[in-house]
């Protein structure tokens, strides 16, 4: 895998920067946001214009199947232990 550039060690720490801005001023459900109308429309579009050029620097170099994901977003591959395989008895 290529190292990453400069821009897109910028675009990661941006991203990881607002989401976590993001998540840390989310009030509980039922209570009154701080932030306005307008200011949580620019940070999903300032989020939006990260995630395309991410995008396009990974069709780029090659890497067009990654992209962003959330840590608690279900992943499709699934880790198998495979402790105990190879120690049962051994057919005859």
């Amino acid at each position: 895998m290529p190292e990453l550039t400069k821009e897109q060690q910028i675009l990661i720490a941006m991203r990881k920067t607002l989401t976590a801005v993001v998540k840390d001023i989310t009030p509980p459900p039922g209570m009154k946001h701080p932030l306005s109308e307008q200011t949580i429309a620019d940070v999903r579009q300032c989020l939006a214009l990260i995630s395309a050029r991410e995008k396009e620097l990974a069709d780029a170099q090659g890497r067009a199947g990654e992209r962003p994901y959330y840590a608690d977003e279900p992943q499709s591959a699934h880790v198998v232990s495979i402790t105990g395989l190879g120690k049962g008895k051994k057919p005859n």
